[in-house]
């Protein structure tokens, strides 16, 4: 067992030992980006601790009575646990190796001060955001080193850390904790950075900067100065810089608050050469990672970048607001969540108060903490005194759908307890009173969306496209017939491994329980209609992005017509059968009969076969209650479509490949975007051909692409041609159906006045 692994010697191969944290830390240093020294006490060396300890079982006896929606009985809970590890000594052996780690790290210096970080080994991933759930200790010194070690494996089991993993079915036991050590940087000025605006998405960089360390930054407890910079051009578009009455720093081995003076405290935390030089340094980290940045930064006599993140909370932009508002203003802050919400004021000082919040109340506070998560779910709004974009309240109610208003300096101070008021969380405006036109308007928008969800009946079914387990309880409950495309990748992406090495480790099992426990979430949600499941179809070079994939993985020059699909199911075998592993657990322990299977990317009969064969030497066959599928999105599926559908009960139309192969257009070149239309009468004229094969021949016929997702005239098309259903994306499903039910009218007309 590896015990400590320095930045130095982590591998994108180690998340299961280092955490999210961990693992970004030594990938960016691989990268050279300035990131201080420091090394990882393993997740590992965790489990043997809590196993060791007899602490396991304990934990688990705690945690099987409590109900999370009990804040009293959550907190008591944590409490428990958190004394439970903290009284258990370390054994000589392990305090052997972590002082000799800190000595290491010392070198020849007088003293060192350390600021020590949890690593949940499930955070920081696609499908989860543990971000601010575990604590961080600054300036740590060998004194006081051990016990901030404990502490940390204590924090993942605060209220909100076990509040987050019962809400999204992580296992409590099978999170571990690693724990970061890393050189503390005594910093002049410090903050965030997002690469991207955290709620839409927009093309700028926001850097938020603060006198001192950055615990008070991404603590929400002073209103940073906040920057955002056009990378296009690299310009500071605006500026808006805050008075600051404190900083905190480091004192020996602990932090503390110090009083600053007013022309310090309102003068610009970052001069602006630092902010560009700042803004291009996370600029590269994003583009390394290939998606939007969270990531803390300090400056002392340099810049540093202490840690990055994935943003989890970018949502589709909303149409700008054009109107005016007649309400009386009575302050405003800045917009952290969009949104109208409205109703009686409920202020609180802390987490202790939450029994006050109740649905439909405003929740005001001086600035939220993880602990308050619950009663931030039941409110309307959220309005705080501090903090910025980057704040505790900001993250979590974007993630929640909540609007929020961050950085007023005024709420606990102009509102009072049940004073009713209306915030835009997209305009950061507080109103006195109700504001009828904000609320008539938020109230249409809800009206539309029931109306658009009320049960229409079609005789082309509708189908959702889903990739996202987690999203399958919501949209189940729409007027929607079924799974027409549920994407694996999702799944085996947040496995955190390539499932070759999977294989070279043993560990297939492991493997195919969790693409199991995915499949099953979907097709219990949807009992009994249809969940067709497409196997695997990652290119060569997203599944080299896989931890362990640059060790089997070809590089192609284009992945797209590459080592994928079909063929891939046959060459990996290995692969292929234990996806069919999981397919069986979720038909037969489950008995989940309503899931059946599509193979992608299919090229030759020969291919179908071959997959046919394995499938049948794996015991799942085509019969009355398995059907077997294809994707149609090479041209010679079309061209052989009669013989193809010998072998199948139904294909699925891939328009996104079948327009990039039929035109010859690379669908991923934005140089192309003009040429690439699925609407193309070569496009539609392939489509056709495959409609009426399937309808001469009582097969079921369907289309999985983006196009009836985008374009309405490709959903008439479709009707008219005969298709038995569409799958779109979820929030195309409304516009769809009803396009198709008035297509189907307008069908039954012309025919009966002929």
């Amino acid at each position: 067992m590896v015990k400590v692994l320095w930045f130095d010697d982590i591998t994108e191969d180690d998340l299961n030992h280092v955490g999210g944290k961990g693992l970004n830390l030594g990938l960016m240093v691989k990268q050279d980006f300035p990131i201080p020294p420091g090394y990882v006490i393993t997740a590992d060396t965790y489990f043997k601790f809590i196993e060791e300890t007899n602490l396991k079982d304990k934990i688990r006896k705690i945690l099987s009575s409590i109900d999370v929606e009990e804040t009293e009985e959550l907190q008591e809970a944590s409490k428990k646990i958190e004394a439970a590890i903290l009284e258990k000594d370390f054994t000589d052996e392990l305090k052997t190796t972590f002082l000799e780690e800190f000595d290491k790290l010392k070198g020849g210096a007088k003293e060192l001060y350390t600021a020590v970080r949890s690593s949940a080994t499930a955070e920081d991933l696609p499908n989860a955001s543990f971000a601010g759930q575990q604590e961080t200790y600054l300036g740590v010194d060998r004194n006081n080193y051990l016990d901030a070690i404990k502490k940390c494996w204590a924090s993942l089991f605060t209220a909100r850390a076990i509040y987050y993993r019962e809400n999204n079915d992580f296992s409590h036991m099978k999170v571990g904790i690693a724990v970061i050590v890393q050189k503390l940087i005594d910093a002049e000025v410090s903050g965030v950075v997002f690469t991207q605006e955290p709620s839409t998405g927009e093309n700028v960089i926001i850097i938020e900067a603060g006198i001192g360390l950055g615990e008070a930054v991404v603590s929400g407890s002073i209103t940073p100065d906040t920057y955002k910079v056009a990378p296009n051009g690299w310009t500071i578009k605006n500026k808006e810089i805050s008075k600051q009455s404190f900083k905190i720093i480091r004192e020996g081995n602990k932090t503390k608050r110090v009083e600053i003076s007013k022309e310090e405290g309102k003068k610009q935390k970052l001069p602006d050469e630092k902010i560009i030089k700042l803004a291009k340094i996370c600029q590269d980290i994003e583009d390394y990672y290939e998606e939007g940045q969270d990531i803390e930064w300090a400056y002392s006599d340099k810049l540093y970048i202490v840690q990055s993140r994935p943003i989890t909370t970018i949502k589709a932009k909303e149409e700008p607001k054009t109107e005016e508002v007649s309400g009386k203003i009575l302050f405003k802050g800045l917009a952290a969540s969009p949104g109208i919400g409205h109703g009686p004021v409920k202020i609180i000082k802390d987490a202790s108060e939450l029994s006050k919040i109740k649905e439909g109340d405003v929740l005001v506070t001086t600035m939220t903490t993880p602990d308050m998560v619950p009663g931030m779910k039941r409110a309307a709004a959220i309005l705080t005194d501090e903090g910025g974009m980057t704040s505790h309240a900001a993250i979590v109610s974007r993630e929640l759908g909540v609007p929020c208003i961050v950085g007023t300096s005024e709420a606990t101070d102009t509102l009072k307890n049940g004073e009713k008021i209306t915030i835009d969380g997209k305009q950061g405006i507080v109103y006195e009173g109700i504001v009828s036109e904000l609320v008539e308007k938020q109230e249409q928008k809800q009206e539309k969306k029931q109306i658009q969800e009320a049960p229409i009946i079609t005789g082309t079914k509708v189908y959702v496209n889903l990739s996202s387990p987690e999203a399958a309880g919501a949209v189940a409950k729409r007027n929607v017939d079924g799974v027409g495309l549920f994407r694996a990748e999702f799944i085996a992406a947040g496995i955190g491994m390539h499932p070759n090495k999977a294989i070279d480790q043993g560990r297939q099992v492991e493997w195919i329980d969790k693409i199991a426990d995915g499949i099953k979430t979907v097709a219990s949600e949807f009992n009994p209609r249809p969940v067709i499941y497409r196997t695997l179809d990652f290119k060569t070079n997203e599944y080299r992005a896989l931890p362990g994939g640059k060790k089997y993985e070809p590089k192609e020059n284009n992945p797209m017509i590459g080592y994928r699909g079909c063929f891939r199911n046959i060459n990996d075998r290995e692969v292929f059968e234990m996806e069919l592993s999981a397919i069986k657990k979720v038909r037969k322990k489950y008995n989940l009969k309503n899931l059946f299977v599509m193979i992608p990317f299919v090229r030759t009969i020969k291919e179908i076969q071959e997959v046919i064969k394995i499938m049948k030497e794996n015991h799942i066959e085509r019969n009355r209650d398995f059907k077997l599928w294809i994707m149609v999105e090479v041209p010679s599926t079309v061209l052989l479509i009669d013989e193809f559908l010998d072998y199948v009960d139904g294909v699925s139309i891939g328009s996104n490949d079948l327009t990039q192969l039929i035109l010859g257009v690379d669908r991923d070149n934005e140089h192309l975007s003009d040429l690439f239309d699925e609407r193309d009468p070569a496009v539609l004229k392939g489509i056709k051909i495959i409609i009426d094969a399937c309808n001469k021949k009582n097969k079921t016929v369907s289309i999985c692409g983006q196009a009836p997702s985008v374009y309405e005239e490709i959903v008439v098309f479709l009707v008219k041609n005969g298709v038995t259903s569409v799958s779109v994306n979820p929030d195309a499903i409304e516009t769809t159906r009803n396009m198709i039910a008035k297509t189907e009218q307008k069908i039954i007309l012309d025919k009966l006045r002929r």
